[in-house]
């Protein structure tokens, strides 16, 4: 069965509950999680805004790609995510504060041996790119990730 592995981050209100409520309700479509991170604790990239608490868990699903997405964008909205898709007069992504925040970073039907992401099948839809891209450019991102794996 395939792994999922799901970046959460949140920089409002309660942060430690959003992340508890947002795992919650992945465990119920996905089960408890196989693995999940230490949380972390970092800068908001690409606007000021409060830092983010952030978390890898890594999931067994027999779901596509895309109806894990679904999945998880009901959760985002479930839980007061308003998307407020943004660009920049030179096509740059303009980033907000959010309440939660899941991002698929790899989905792999064999585990994959280490953090690259290898094993990982290979996306590029308007609306989903696996390997997430944050997976090379977010810093944080690969400790977080090599925990799980």
């Amino acid at each position: 069965m395939p792994s999922v592995y799901l970046l959460l981050g949140t920089n409002l209100g309660d942060r430690r509950a959003n992340l508890a409520a947002a795992m919650h309700a992945l465990e119920e479509q996905f089960g408890k999680p196989e693995a999940v991170s230490q949380i972390a604790e970092t800068e908001a990239v690409g606007f000021d805004g409060p830092a983010f608490l952030n978390c890898v868990a890594r999931y067994r699903t027999r779901r596509r790609p895309h109806t894990v997405l679904k999945i998880c964008k009901a959760i985002e909205r479930d839980m007061g995510r308003r998307e407020k898709m943004e660009f920049r007069q030179d096509g740059t992504r303009v980033y907000h504060d959010r309440v939660i925040d899941i991002d698929i970073l790899l989905y792999c039907p064999v585990r994959p041996a280490s953090t690259a992401p290898g094993g990982s099948v290979v996306l590029n839809t308007p609306d989903l790119t696996i390997p997430h891209p944050q997976v090379e450019t977010r810093a944080f991102v690969r400790p977080l990730l090599a925990e799980v794996l």
